[in-house]
């Protein structure tokens, strides 16, 4: 678990670059991500052969989207908790991926903030499972802020709403990354107002015993996208202490 932050040093701020893509083909983002991650690590391993003094910072990204009705599956997971075959997939306009990002499967679409940090880690977090933790503590902070206790679940990555109570726990964020000389792509999925019905045609997250929930349907109306992006994005400069530019 996190310490309180608001008790901790603060260290001097990286610049981070932030991008809303808007809504965009999870295959193009992909790509994109691609292209950022690549150029991290390149400028990487040519500092490893400069003197100290002469190495360059790297750059570091942080990306929101949007997607069009898309499942993807990651390494670690089973194919089998794709429920609808390909007739089905067709029949509600979605596509299916396979990726190279940790994890199950899930779901992404319109009304759901899909945020991909694409990070020289070595700058934020001193291991894999601290920048999961922080990811987390964004999305409990930013839920915090409508009201909303946002948990961990032992043994499951993401952001939960009620986990001591059986029969009731669900997901409300999914995470599944991926990292390469300690640089980052892949990221979160939060639902806001996102068609819940999706998540039928699948076992969320390898998960047969727990639902999924937006933030609509926990508040009863529409969340305003913005408002929630910049909140989250705020969250997101605070946790990891970043200073995020457009």
């Amino acid at each position: 678990m996190l310490k309180n932050m608001s008790n901790q040093t603060r260290l001097p701020q990286m610049q981070v670059t932030f991008q809303d893509l808007g809504l965009i083909p999870y295959m193009d983002a992909w790509k994109y991500q691609e292209t950022l991650f690549n150029s991290i690590i390149s400028q990487k391993l040519a500092n490893n052969n400069l003197p100290l003094t002469n190495q360059q910072s790297t750059n570091n990204h942080l990306l929101f989207c949007e997607h069009q009705h898309v499942f993807t599956l990651g390494k670690s997971g089973s194919e089998e908790n794709l429920l609808a075959d390909f007739l089905q997939l067709q029949s509600k306009d979605a596509e299916f991926v396979r990726t190279n990002r940790g994890g199950d499967i899930t779901y992404h679409g319109p009304g759901q903030i899909v945020g991909y940090p694409v990070l020289n880690l070595e700058y934020f977090v001193k291991g894999i499972h601290e920048y999961v933790e922080k990811l987390e503590e964004s999305i409990i902070l930013t839920l915090a802020k409508y009201g909303i206790k946002g948990e961990r679940l032992k043994g499951a990555t993401g952001v939960w709403l009620d986990t001591g109570i059986p029969g009731k726990t669900r997901k409300i964020c999914a995470i599944g990354v991926r990292t390469s000389r300690w640089v980052s792509m892949h990221g979160f999925a939060f639902n806001v107002n996102t068609d819940l019905s999706y998540f039928n045609l699948i076992n969320p997250c390898g998960f047969t015993d727990k639902s999924v929930t937006s933030l609509e349907k926990e508040l009863g109306e529409k969340a305003d996208m913005e408002t929630v992006k910049n909140q989250l994005r705020n969250q997101i400069a605070f946790v990891f202490n970043m200073e995020i530019r457009d």
